[in-house]
């Protein structure tokens, strides 16, 4: 596979061996793409002298707003003072009045009382007036599948995103930040969606069944550059197994799922899982993904709180970390409750819609749904369960799932600090789970705490996080590797993350299909 990517521009070149121009021709002709259009445009190639279906796919599409596009600051770094500082620092008390803060070169230099620290010459002064300084955001769980979408976190205070089903594209994306061909909050990106054939199958995965199949395709990602691996539920017992030992000898690691194996009629009220919820606990995993796959597998669908203290107890014992990601549920209850109004909430049009499109069918039927014998109680226990899994001692990481349909990006983060809030969940121990914990469990190098040596990489808000969480939705300003963006940037992004196009983020759907 050969990818060469320029702003708005990309060729993918392979081999089509397990998608037909059927199925591409037909996924375009779903989105409504003509041969031509006023601001995009969609070509194929035949290639060889056999006529088969081609080589090259090339898409061609409107270019990024400018607020993704890197400036270089026109200061030598800032300062900020008079701030109530709440740097996630354990040596420091959770709110420290009256504080100055020096930023050089993207990095915090220095952080003292008001006055004490002068600001060099060329430097830019924020004047905090009593406003509250923190970490940026980090969400542990979102689906990119256009750029534009980075806007929609950086204004809303996230400096951090961890996707969760590799692209092609998505390897390029921290390159394209150092060679400055684009501006966002730091990314990190697990590999496509490693399963077995299965009720959870969809087609953006990449199938394995066994052994030898599950070991060639951790190889595979590997030789693209992938450098984690997400697993998923239907895997079966033999790729599992293969997957977890060749992903040892490569150095990645999982996340994901906990694989249940075939599912059977009957599973899991009837019958056991064919593997036990004991073969994910304690087997290397970063992050385990969802309460709902915790609560469906480790407990069988059995919503008891006792048995759920018992697995928090055995979580706690194993060391893993769980993303909750309470607001995937909740937004499948708010749309039935609505009868869809809920999809048209203001910040639904940063959705991207070539997702919206994709998903129409999900979202016609939750509009129509009943939630009341099941959906909403198991809704409102996985509330329940993260208050018991935080009060044992298990370490939960913020992710909102974004880039499913009804999942505004950027803004979710906030509701789901109030999910965990609901949860009975302390402000302060929300906010470490969105900055500090996942920096240091992803991978976010020197990120999520406010100390020297640490990225400039912060969140300005008018009002106290630890007495109003939900004002971490409204930056004052934001800064990400020592660049400001002050409210009239803020909203540039607000309305720059409109812009998402659906025929780049189909092309990008293609270019993954092709690379599989």
């Amino acid at each position: 596979m050969v990818v060469s990517t320029t702003s708005g521009v990309f060729t993918a070149s392979n081999s089509v061996t397990n998608l037909s121009k059927a199925a591409i021709c037909g996924l375009f002709f779903l989105i409504g793409c003509n041969e031509t259009d006023f601001t995009e445009i969609c070509c194929y190639h035949r290639n060889g002298p056999d006529g088969h279906f081609a080589d090259a796919l090339v898409v061609c599409t409107k270019q990024y707003p400018a607020e993704l596009a890197p400036q270089k600051d026109q200061v030598e770094g800032t300062l900020f003072d008079n701030v109530q500082l709440i740097s996630m620092r354990q040596d420091m008390a959770q709110v420290v009045s009256g504080q100055s803060v020096l930023i050089r070169s993207g990095n915090i230099e220095a952080i003292g009382p008001s006055g004490s620290i002068q600001a060099p010459s060329g430097f830019r002064v924020v004047d905090g007036q009593g406003q509250y300084l923190m970490p940026g955001l980090i969400d542990a769980h979102i689906h990119l599948s256009d750029e534009v979408e980075l806007a929609a976190y950086l204004a809303h205070g996230g400096t951090g995103v961890r996707n969760m089903s590799g692209y092609p594209f998505h390897l390029t994306i921290p390159e394209r930040y150092q060679d400055n061909e684009l501006f966002g909050p730091d990314f990190i990106t697990t590999g496509p969606i490693l399963n077995s054939h299965g009720p959870n199958e969809n087609l953006i995965q990449q199938i394995v069944t066994t052994a030898e199949e599950a070991r060639e395709a951790v190889r595979q990602q590997y030789r693209q550059g992938y450098r984690a691996l997400k697993i998923y539920s239907n895997l079966t017992r033999e790729a599992y197994t293969a997957i977890l030992e060749e992903a040892a000898n490569l150095g990645l690691p999982i996340t994901g799922h906990s694989p249940e194996g075939v599912r059977e009629v009957g599973i899991p009220w009837e019958k056991p899982f064919e593997i036990p919820w004991e073969g994910a606990v304690g087997k290397g995993f970063t992050t385990l993904e969802h309460l709902e796959t915790i609560v469906w597998h480790g407990l069988r669908d059995d919503l008891d709180e006792q048995k759920m203290a018992q697995l928090a107890d055995e979580l706690v014992a194993s060391g893993d970390v769980v993303t909750p990601t309470l607001i995937a549920h909740r937004r499948l209850v708010l749309i039935a409750q609505t009868k869809g109004e809920y999809l048209n909430r203001p910040g639904s049009e940063t959705i991207n819609p070539f997702v919206r499109l994709i998903e129409s069918g999900s979202e016609n039927y939750w509009k129509g749904a009943d939630v009341s014998d099941y959906e909403a109680p198991h809704a409102a226990y996985f509330i329940t369960a993260a208050g018991i899994l935080h009060r044992a001692g298990v370490p939960l990481l913020v992710g909102t799932d974004a880039g499913s349909f009804g999942i505004i990006p950027g803004a979710s983060m906030t509701r789901e600090h109030e999910l965990f809030i609901e949860a009975g969940i302390p402000a302060y121990n929300a906010l470490k789970s969105a900055t500090i914990l996942p920096a240091k469990i992803l991978g976010f190098e020197k990120a999520g705490m406010i100390s020297p040596g640490f990225k400039a990489n912060l969140v300005l808000l008018q009002g106290n996080p630890l007495d109003n969480i939900s004002v971490v939705e409204h930056s004052q300003g934001v800064m990400i590797g020592g660049r400001w963006l002050d409210e009239k940037q803020i909203q540039a992004l607000q309305k720059a993350a409109r812009d998402t196009s659906m025929l780049r983020s189909a092309g990008r759907a293609v270019q993954m299909l092709l690379a599989k």
